[in-house]
């Protein structure tokens, strides 16, 4: 199984933000802390805040923040969402799939099982466990304070 690219800056994105809680972040900050593109940003920004996960707030003082608190927000929700558009192989493509087999195949049972375990197992993790008491993961995420 390979998650996407979106997938994986979505948690960038919310980790982010988890650490830097209590204030507005931006995107500029966010790109430059995780080496992501502005422009791959500004569309999983758009499409955590309609999911709920962000808060966003448009202007010349706007940024984001966590539209949940961080113990509320599990893993396997975010990759459900964000995943949601991408089948899992052919066979799960509604008007993609070309396969013959798929009204018989007994390995796409098997991979919807699998599927449902990976996301189970990612149900029982939370944002904040992945950022509190990470120390390391804090003073990557944490913007340097401006030299006087």
């Amino acid at each position: 199984m390979r998650l996407t690219k979106r997938t994986n800056i979505s948690m960038r994105v919310l980790m982010y933000c988890a650490v830097n809680k209590g204030r507005l972040v931006t995107k500029a900050e966010i790109a430059e802390a995780c080496n992501i593109s502005e422009n791959h940003l500004a569309q999983v920004i758009n499409r955590l805040g309609q999911l709920g996960f962000l808060m966003t707030q448009r202007g010349r003082n706007g940024g984001m923040t966590l539209g949940h608190p961080a113990d509320k927000i599990r893993v396997g929700d975010v990759f459900r969402a964000v995943e949601s558009a991408v089948p899992i192989a052919e066979c799960f493509a509604d008007q993609a799939n070309t396969c013959p087999l798929v009204d018989v195949c007994r390995l796409r049972e098997a991979i919807d099982q699998a599927t449902q375990a990976f996301y189970t197992s990612l149900d029982g993790v939370t944002l904040d466990e992945l950022v509190c008491d990470n120390p390391g993961l804090a003073e990557l995420l944490s913007p340097v304070a401006c030299p006087a």
